[in-house]
């Protein structure tokens, strides 16, 4: 039996030698990625120095390895050196409803209610949002009494709540572009439709580097990872540039990403803070420019109307975290929709409700909004441009 063992063993031993043997001899040509070199040479080892492979082949992981690099993609991923904002700055003292009725009769008090006396109306309009600061159970049903102090039916008010998208508090700025995806985005290996999408598939809020960007057929797109590469517009970027734009004469300044629909803070020649942002829609544009926080308000009403027909008019109660710039163009708070990353606005800059408690504790009166399109498409007259709204 000890016998049989020991003659297993010789064979193994016999196999493996032969084996390495074979291994030894073969050409440097026969590694795969291989350059010219000595057949003797061993692999420069991943992440070896250049000055430290003389005497290494380039080849396999370390040759791939230097491929990505030149592309600006390193493995593990550069991480962003950052925190989301607090989560304690998306709870506010407010609880919102949307109003469901073309109209709405108001009345001064709870008795007035009981008599069905009512002094006024809340008038129709496409966005209708009160503030909810009490209930009570009358005789004619459930009412609210909103941030007016009016009573309205309860009948006609559906509560809702605030979303909850947080940006990312920089810790140190990133050297390099990173983004979120604002839709639900399909991958192709090269960019444009010409070839078979990739099989993978980016979510909404998902966060990725961006190593390169092209134009193809006038859409620009984006290679958020090695052979996968989205349409720019199911994405927002953040592009770090820490030097000051023309016309900001301090050292703070909030700059305001049109095309990419995202804001970043800047002080003492670092990133601070970046999020998702809603501005101003076709035709109600946020206009570009160098402006200055003239006024902080925690949280005030806001309505109006700019077609004749009143066909826009918007009525919104404690609009929270207010940033005024630009006449009543103002960055602040939006609980009343939850499309960050798309133009939306009457002019205004819409963010999360934690991200624009987080800019209103940061800003103050007399600092720079740098407002800038660098697609160029947003219109840069002043003539175009009325008082603005939310």
């Amino acid at each position: 039996m000890l016998r049989r063992y020991i003659l297993r063993i010789l064979l193994l031993v016999t196999i493996l030698s032969s084996l390495l043997a074979a291994i030894r001899v073969q050409p440097a040509s026969a590694v795969e990625g291989a350059g010219a070199g000595n057949a003797d040479q061993a692999l420069c080892l991943p992440g070896a120095d250049l000055l430290e492979t003389n005497n290494c082949l380039q080849a396999g992981p370390a040759a791939r390895l230097q491929e990505l690099a030149a592309l600006g993609i390193s493995l593990p991923p550069r991480p962003i050196i950052a925190g989301r904002t607090p989560r304690d700055l998306a709870v506010i003292p407010f609880q919102y409803g949307v109003v469901t009725k073309d109209e709405n009769l108001l009345y001064d008090s709870l008795d007035e209610v009981a008599k069905d006396n009512s002094t006024s109306v809340l008038p129709s309009g496409r966005i209708k949002y009160v503030s909810l600061k009490e209930a009570a159970e009358t005789n004619r049903g459930r009412y609210y009494k909103i941030a007016t102090g009016k009573w309205i039916s309860a009948e006609y008010v559906r509560k809702v709540g605030v979303q909850n998208f947080q940006g990312f508090v920089f810790k140190k700025t990133p050297d390099f572009i990173f983004g979120w995806v604002i839709n639900e985005a399909p991958a192709y290996p090269t960019p444009g439709f010409t070839q078979p999408k990739t099989g993978r598939i980016y979510n909404r809020f998902q966060v990725v580097h961006v190593y390169d960007s092209a134009v193809v057929d006038g859409n620009e797109w984006v290679m958020v990872d090695l052979g996968q590469w989205i349409e720019h517009r199911n994405m927002a970027r953040v592009i770090p540039n820490t030097i000051k734009p023309d016309g900001v004469n301090a050292e703070r300044w909030v700059e305001v990403n049109l095309y990419e629909q995202v804001i970043s803070v800047y002080e003492n020649g670092s990133l601070l803070f970046s999020t998702l942002i809603s501005s101003g829609v076709d035709p109600f544009f946020t206009k570009p420019g160098v402006f200055q926080i003239y006024k902080k308000l925690e949280h005030d009403p806001m309505s109006g109307t700019f077609e004749q027909d009143r066909s826009d008019y918007y009525y919104l109660e404690d609009v929270p975290y207010i940033l005024y710039y630009d006449e009543l163009r103002a960055l602040h708070g939006a609980y009343w929709h939850s499309m960050l990353g798309y133009q939306l606005s009457h002019g205004c800059v819409n963010l999360s409700i934690a991200d624009a408690h987080w800019l209103y504790n940061w800003a103050n009166v007399g600092d720079y909004v740098y407002v800038v399109d660098p697609s160029g498409k947003t219109p840069t007259d002043p003539a175009l441009y009325g008082e603005g709204g939310v």
